[in-house]
């Protein structure tokens, strides 16, 4: 989330009509999460041919830089994964971060069309995945891994809380292992996280399409480290398999035209509200909105991509 991890350097931008403002305030009111259910399996899922995967690094990233894509893709029937890699926990307790899970799943709800499920439609269990446990949670056709490694913070360094670990730390080979949050699993290195990825992505299958944040400091300058990781991480994924991939720009987002219609806006800003919403029935502080207003309201007229090949 961006308001959550380390400060926050938005660039300039307009502020948002009141008629914006009010469609936000509304839309809060409709969105509420109930808790999954747990378990113990070992088993993954089966490969599916022709899928999206969204290989973000916070629980609110995919809502506000490419929210309208999912949602396009789920409502067409077309199955996706979600992969979280860090636990979003901007230095804090269990109870913040495992409260981004349940606000990412209910933004899945809603991306999905499904504004009210029922408990037991999501369903959570820890699977082994390279002998590393990851939570997973299935709702529809959507599967949902939270790898909870600590985030990074802003600039990569990481916080105090968990011993200053990030991926850009793991990457640059300054630390030689990370653990979860959780403390369920650790990753001896940066190669052993990518495979971890590369078995939860199924890279080897057909019709595979990775989205995820863009790497690039000249295509998305002023970025969350964390972001950045996550795409280098995709890269380095595109390097072993001939997989698609979609960049998406990140905080650089606000600083371009507005090239969203008014119903790709509105289904986006819904996504994004189930997730602020329920992080505030948690805790009112936690509405990330209400922190900068004029900078989500741009991100939801906004999403921009490219290729990894074009600049």
């Amino acid at each position: 989330m961006i308001a959550m991890n380390g400060s926050l350097d938005i660039p300039p931008a307009s502020p948002p009509s009141r008629r914006r403002l009010g469609l936000v305030a509304g839309l809060l009111l409709l969105f509420a999460l109930g808790a999954p259910s747990g378990g113990q399996v070992r088993k993954v899922s089966n490969p599916i041919a022709n899928r999206d995967i969204f290989i973000v690094a916070h629980q609110d990233d995919w809502q506000l830089f490419m929210g309208d894509v999912a949602s396009r893709i789920l409502k067409a029937g077309l199955p996706a994964r979600f992969v979280y890699l860090t636990a979003g926990d901007d230095g804090r307790d269990s109870l913040y971060w495992q409260t981004r899970e349940h606000a990412a799943l209910r933004s899945t709800a809603v991306a999905a069309g499904r504004i009210n499920p029922e408990l037991d439609e999501i369903q959570c269990s820890t699977v082994m995945v390279m002998e590393h446990a990851v939570r997973k949670c299935s709702l529809g056709d959507t599967e949902s891994y939270f790898l909870r490694l600590p985030d990074g913070k802003r600039n990569g360094t990481g916080f105090a809380r968990y011993s200053h670990q990030s991926m850009r730390s793991l990457r640059g080979k300054k630390i030689e292992a990370i653990t979860t949050v959780d403390g369920a699993a650790t990753y001896q290195g940066w190669p052993d996280l990518v495979a971890t990825v590369e078995e939860l992505v199924d890279a080897g299958g057909a019709g595979v399409v990775v989205h995820t944040t863009d790497p690039s400091i000249a295509a998305n300058p002023h970025d969350h480290f964390d972001h950045r990781m996550a795409g280098l991480l995709v890269e380095d994924l595109r390097r072993r398999h001939p997989i698609g991939a979609r960049y998406y720009a990140g905080y650089a987002l606000a600083t371009r035209a507005a090239n969203r219609s008014n119903s790709e806006a509105r289904e986006k800003t819904a996504i994004f509200l189930a997730y602020d919403a329920e992080m505030m029935r948690a805790n009112k502080n936690w509405g990330a909105y209400r922190e900068h207003p004029a900078f989500y309201a741009q991100c939801m007229a906004r999403t921009y991509a490219r290729s990894p090949r074009d600049r």
